[in-house]
């Protein structure tokens, strides 16, 4: 793997991109990459790792090199080290491996890379912890922060880290990258707009043919709603039908995975060292994925009510329609809580208005 295709598996990331490739010549020992999952953040960690292991070559051009960067961008490189919370938070245990490894030497290559997935979980022991290693790493390794956003207790941290962005891409970016996949480019319009600036899902959802109906369905709720509990609980049960469904695509990709580890590690004979993590991160995204549906058909549901109450539409500027929009906002930042889904979504559909 050259140069150029090493910075091509980031996608929609032009400024990162060209802050990174600067980097690489005269690298500190601290990144912060800020953005949602599904931006790039993890590709550009693993295309920076790469670009420092072939950097360190004799020769940056050789097949030494290109073959420190396809192990980095498959995140295989022995001296490429993710580290995940397993369960929801960072904990103190977890940022003490996180010192043991950063203090370890490199296996091949000149440098160590130490990438932390989900920073901002990070409880603020941990996030204290952590911060006299970022301080005082060893001289061979780089650190690689990856957070959402920057929570009030780790802006010490961040003062510590260089800062990358990663914003939400363009739909116009997921759109491209889609039909470069072959996906047709009206369907990969749908799959952008639901993939709210996230490749990944917009990638995981083509896979999915149930997509579109599942879209159709929550944009048909407000003409199923007649403000009894017994309409509101057919609906909720069909919405969590449909949720469960969603997962068939991520259910089969998480089987290729374990597939593909139990081979390497047959080859390797390694058997078992990887696993206990590797589902871990699946049950991560499981949960991530019935989150991201939710929010994908609470967003349906209120561009529904918006179309209706739009001056010329069926509702021509009703104000109920705009009420329902925003108890659908509401209900959309008690997510974050992780709610029950069942409860949650009876309360709001018996506060919302029927269409008619």
């Amino acid at each position: 793997m050259n140069r150029d295709e090493l910075w091509a598996t980031v996608v929609g990331q032009p400024e990162a991109v060209g802050l990174l490739r600067e980097a690489t010549t005269a690298p500190v020992h601290a990144y912060m990459f800020v953005g949602p999952p599904g931006t790039g953040r993890m590709e550009a960690a693993r295309a920076f790792a790469g670009a420092l292991f072939a950097g360190g070559t004799d020769d940056p051009g050789g097949a030494g090199a290109d073959r420190h960067r396809r192990l980095a961008t498959e995140g295989l490189h022995p001296d490429l080290v993710l580290i995940q919370p397993e369960g929801r938070a960072l904990l103190v245990a977890e940022t003490a491996a996180i010192t043991r490894e950063g203090s370890r030497s490199p296996v091949e290559a000149v440098r160590k890379v130490v990438v932390v997935d989900r920073f901002e979980t990070a409880e603020p022991e941990a996030a204290a912890g952590l911060l006299k290693t970022i301080e005082e790493p060893p001289a061979s390794t780089v650190f690689i922060l990856l957070v959402e956003e920057v929570p009030e207790e780790h802006i010490t941290v961040a003062s510590r880290c260089v800062r990358v962005d990663f914003p939400p891409l363009t739909n116009e970016v997921v759109v491209q990258a889609l039909v470069a996949d072959s996906v047709d480019e009206t369907l990969a319009g749908a799959l952008a707009v639901a993939a709210a600036g996230r490749l990944d899902r917009a990638r995981l959802l083509a896979g999915d043919p149930a997509f579109m109906g599942r879209r159709d369905a929550w944009r048909s709720v407000p003409d199923r709603l007649d403000g009894t509990g017994a309409a509101v609980a057919v609906v909720v049960a069909e919405i969590q039908e449909m949720i469960d469904g969603s997962q068939a695509p991520l259910v089969e990709r998480h089987k290729v995975e374990l597939e593909d580890l139990d081979e390497r590690e047959k080859a390797l004979g390694t058997r078992g060292s990887g696993c206990r993590q590797l589902v871990e991160r699946q049950r991560r995204e499981v949960r991530r994925l019935r989150d991201d549906e939710l929010r994908f058909g609470l967003a349906t549901l209120s561009r529904r009510y918006l179309d209706w109450a739009a001056p010329g539409g069926p509702g021509d500027g009703s104000a109920v329609g705009l009420e329902a929009t925003e108890r659908i906002s509401e209900v959309t930042a008690e997510l974050i809580r992780n709610p029950n889904e069942a409860l949650l979504l009876q309360a709001l559909l018996l506060d919302l208005p029927a269409i008619r």
